[in-house]
C-alpha cells in the first residue's frame, strides 16, 4: 500500500486483500483493491469560499406528475430543501422536465451562485413548477450537460427527479446522451411512486456514477433531497481514476466496483498507455469503496511468482501535466504445491463474489416473475434468500422477504408471494446492487 496525497487535499489509501497463491499451471488471480479517502471534509470546507462545486436539479413536471397531486407538492418543496443544503459560494440552476427541458432558475444559459439571496430567489422560481406535458430525459440531462460546463468547478453534479416512463423519446437517444454526458458530470437519479422504470433509472445512475434509489411516497422527497445535497457538498475530488496496469501476457477479465453498490467498470476502459488502461470512479469525499480486479496471468510452474498488476489511484493533472498519483497497490501471483495455501479462499473475494451473485439472483429472478417464470423465479429468489443470509446483508433480506415467503433462508427455500406491492418489487429491484461490508477481523 502507498499513500501520494498532500497534505493539503484528501488522503487516499489503497490495500489490497487476496488469495496470492495458485496451484501449477492456475491462471486467474482475484484480488478486492480497497480504496479509502480521508480528509475530505476538512477540504471541503476550505474549498468552499472557491466555489469547488456545480449542481443542477433535474425536476420531472410531465403532466402525470399531477397524479396524485403531492407528487408535485413533494419534489417542489425537496428542490427547496436541496437548494438550502447547498453551501456559499456553489454554482447551481433548477430545470423543469418534460417533453422539453426549460431552465426554471437563474434562467438566461447561466449558472447562479449560492447565497442567501439567491437561494431565496430560486424557491420562489419553483412556486411556478406544475406538471403538464411529457417526459424526455435526454433533453433534461443535454441542458444540465450544457450549464454545467460553463463551470470550472471540480465537482459538477446533477439530481434528477422522475415519475414516469421515457416515453416521448427514442431509448437510442437517451442511451447516446448519456454516453456524451459520461465523465463531464455525476448524477444522482430518483424515482417518485411507482410509475416509472427502474432499468431507466439505474441506467442514468450508472452511466453517470451516481446513485439510484426509489421514493415511493412523495413524502420523503424532502428527507431524500436533503441527503443527497449534502452527499454532493461533502465532495471534493473529481474525475478520479484506478489505472490498472498488467504485465506482458497478463490479461484483464473484469474490474467492478463491489461496495457500496455492484456496478461493471469492465466496459468503460479507456486505454493509458502500454498495458495499461482507466477505469472512471467518479467523485470522492470522505469514503471507502471496494473493486473486484481479476487478471489471467501466464501458467508457471511451482516456485515461480510475479507481479500480476499493479493499481493506482489517479487525478487528472492541468492541460499538459500528467495525472497525479494518489495511491497504489500490488496483486501478486505465486505458484505453490501446497493444496492448503492454492485453494485457499480470500474471505474479501469470496464475500464480494456472493455479493455480486447476490445482486444478479435478484434481478433475474424479478425478470423471471415479470415473465410468469414461476420456477425460474422461485429458484432465483431463493438463491438470492440464501446468499443474503450467508452474508448478513439484513436490508437485502427484508426487502427480499416482502416478495417470497422464505421457508428456510439457509436452504434457500421460498414461495413467491401471491400478490406484491410494486413499491415493494420496484425497491427490491432498485436496491439489488446495494452491498453490505465484508466482516473484517
Amino acid at each position: 500500500m502507498a499513500n501520494f496525497a498532500k497534505p493539503s487535499a484528501p488522503r487516499f489509501s489503497v490495500e489490497v486483500y487476496q488469495n496470492e497463491f495458485l496451484p501449477e499451471g492456475g491462471r486467474d488471480v482475484h484480488a478486492i483493491v480497497t480504496v479509502t479517502s480521508t480528509g475530505g471534509a476538512a477540504a471541503t470546507r476550505a474549498a468552499a469560499a472557491r466555489g469547488s462545486a456545480a449542481v443542477v436539479i433535474m425536476v420531472d413536471c410531465s403532466g402525470s406528475m399531477e397524479y396524485p397531486p403531492d407528487k408535485m407538492r413533494g419534489a417542489r418543496e425537496a428542490t427547496a430543501a436541496a437548494i438550502d443544503t447547498l453551501r456559499d459560494g456553489t454554482a447551481f440552476a433548477v430545470i423543469a422536465g418534460t417533453h422539453v427541458a426549460k431552465e426554471v432558475y437563474p434562467g438566461q444559459g447561466r449558472l447562479a451562485v449560492a447565497d442567501p439571496a439567491t437561494r431565496a430567489q430560486a424557491k420562489e422560481a419553483l412556486r411556478g413548477l406544475g406538471p403538464g406535458g411529457g417526459t424526455a430525459i435526454g433533453t433534461w440531462l443535454r441542458l444540465a450537460d450544457g450549464l454545467l460546463r460553463q463551470s470550472s468547478a471540480a465537482i459538477r453534479h446533477g439530481i434528477l427527479l422522475t415519475d414516469g416512463r421515457n416515453e416521448h423519446e427514442e431509448p437510442a437517444v437517451l442511451r447516446a446522451t448519456l454516453e456524451a454526458c459520461s465523465g463531464r458530470f455525476t448524477c444522482d437519479a430518483r424515482g417518485v411512486g411507482t410509475d416509472w422504470e427502474v432499468k431507466e433509472v439505474t441506467g442514468i445512475a450508472s452511466a453517470l456514477l451516481g446513485s439510484a434509489d426509489i421514493v415511493a411516497d412523495p413524502a420523503h422527497l424532502t428527507e431524500d433531497f436533503t441527503l443527497m445535497m449534502e452527499n454532493v457538498m461533502g465532495k471534493e475530488v473529481a474525475d478520479v481514476a484506478l489505472r490498472l496496469w498488467t504485465p506482458v501476457g497478463v490479461e484483464v477479465q473484469y474490474v467492478k466496483q463491489v461496495a457500496p453498490t455492484v456496478q461493471d467498470l469492465s466496459d468503460r476502459r479507456t486505454e493509458a498507455g502500454p498495458r495499461a488502461g482507466d477505469y472512471p470512479t467518479g467523485s470522492w469525499g470522505d469514503e471507502s469503496r471496494e473493486y473486484h480486479v481479476c487478471v489471467r496471468v501466464p501458467a508457471a510452474s511451482v516456485g515461480q511468482e510475479m507481479l500480476a498488476a499493479r493499481a493506482t489511484l489517479l487525478l487528472p493533472g492541468a492541460p499538459g501535466e500528467p495525472p497525479a498519483t494518489l495511491a497504489q497497490g500490488l496483486v501478486r501471483a505465486v505458484w505453490t504445491d501446497d493444496l492448503a495455501a492454492s485453494t485457499a479462499i480470500n474471505p474479501q473475494v469470496a464475500h464480494y463474489t456472493g455479493q455480486a451473485e447476490l445482486a444478479k439472483a435478484i434481478q433475474q429472478g424479478l425478470e423471471a416473475r415479470k415473465l410468469g417464470d414461476v420456477d425460474g423465479a422461485t429458484a432465483k429468489l431463493g438463491r438470492a434468500v440464501q446468499l443474503a443470509s450467508a452474508s448478513g446483508n439484513a436490508d437485502t433480506a427484508k426487502l427480499l422477504a416482502k416478495v417470497v415467503d422464505v421457508v428456510d433462508a439457509a436452504a434457500g427455500t421460498v414461495r413467491l408471494k401471491a400478490k406484491v406491492a410494486d413499491a415493494d418489487e420496484m425497491t427490491l429491484e432498485t436496491r439489488s446492487i446495494q452491498t453490505v461490508r465484508v466482516k473484517k477481523s
